[in-house]
């Protein structure tokens, strides 16, 4: 019997491997508790209503909840903006790049090439996924220097493609002409005035191993389908599955605050009675006032009339 080499056999394992999409069945089996709908390549799609009411949720209302489910790294901090004063909301789309190494790089790139039909760099590939609503999610081990793969050429394609900036774990370039495309609301590391590298038989700075697949950013960790919340300097990362659950919580939230500062203001209550546990009167007080309000408050009025259904008094 023939052996095959060793270094061809690894050869195998990372072209199959590495650099490709996550397939539809794997993505599947690695987001069991999400229920809905999902897109052809099995990414999970939390609807368009949920994320539009998300744009409201704070990241204490988020990270509470999803600390209370045991999901304890899903934020991350530290990141330089555009449009610091925008709220960014969207499915994520990830993508892990490394520092460039020739081999891994050559295979990648044929493989990509001759067999997927994939164009031009690795850096376009993962663009190339991207539809209406979704958040570029990129691991790019924070490369600095000649470490950029996005410029405002390809921030235009994303926007155009998402409406949505970019969760950037490295630096990006052409600063000026991100901030130009108006609502590229963006998380990056740094920026530096050079680009990548990605000539595989010259110079070779970033090689990109994984579209799709479970994706570190910092101390988060991100899957495809992810809906992404970035406000305030930081952003968070919140499995499909409890994202309907993190704005509900936020809602009542809400509610329940414009509720006490209202009669806080008017001193039906004092501030005692509503910091601590809300009393039975103060309970249908604030289901009178719900009902009352439903059609100026700031909240989508089935989901107030579903929560009125749950409660008791």
């Amino acid at each position: 019997m023939h052996r095959l080499p060793v270094w061809l056999i690894l050869l195998f394992v990372c072209s199959a491997a590495w650099a490709q999409q996550i397939s539809k069945d794997e993505l599947v089996f690695l987001t069991p508790e999400w229920k809905g709908e999902r897109f052809a390549d099995g990414r999970p799609k939390v609807p368009d209503a949920v994320l539009q009411r998300m744009r409201l949720v704070t990241l204490e209302e988020a990270w509470a909840v999803l600390k209370g489910e045991n999901y304890k790294y899903q934020y991350e901090d530290g990141w330089q903006t555009i449009n610091p004063d925008s709220v960014l909301v969207g499915r994520a789309v990830t993508a892990i790049f490394m520092p460039g190494r020739p081999d891994i790089h050559r295979v990648i790139d044929d493989r990509g090439h001759n067999r997927d039909g994939r164009i031009k760099s690795q850096n376009s590939w993962p663009i190339d996924l991207l539809t209406k609503g979704d958040v570029y999610v990129v691991d790019q081990f924070g490369a600095h220097i000649d470490g950029p793969t996005i410029g405002d050429n390809l921030g235009n394609s994303i926007f155009a493609k998402t409406g949505n900036g970019i969760v950037y774990d490295g630096a990006v370039r052409d600063i000026n002409g991100l901030k130009e495309i108006g609502s590229f609301t963006s998380f990056f590391r740094s920026y530096h005035p050079s680009h990548h590298l990605n000539n595989p038989e010259g110079d070779l700075n970033t090689t990109l191993v994984g579209i799709n697949q479970p994706t570190r950013i910092g101390h988060a960790t991100v899957m495809p389908g992810d809906v992404v919340l970035g406000r305030d300097g930081g952003v968070i990362f919140i499995p499909p599955h409890l994202a309907e659950k993190v704005v509900t919580i936020s809602e009542i939230v809400r509610l329940r605050d414009m509720f006490g500062h209202q009669r806080l203001r008017e001193q039906k209550y004092t501030p005692g009675q509503i910091d601590s546990r809300w009393s039975d009167e103060i309970e249908k007080d604030f289901s009178q006032w719900l009902a009352d309000h439903i059609d100026e408050l700031p909240v989508p009025k089935e989901q107030i009339q579903e929560y009125l259904k749950k409660r008791t008094w």
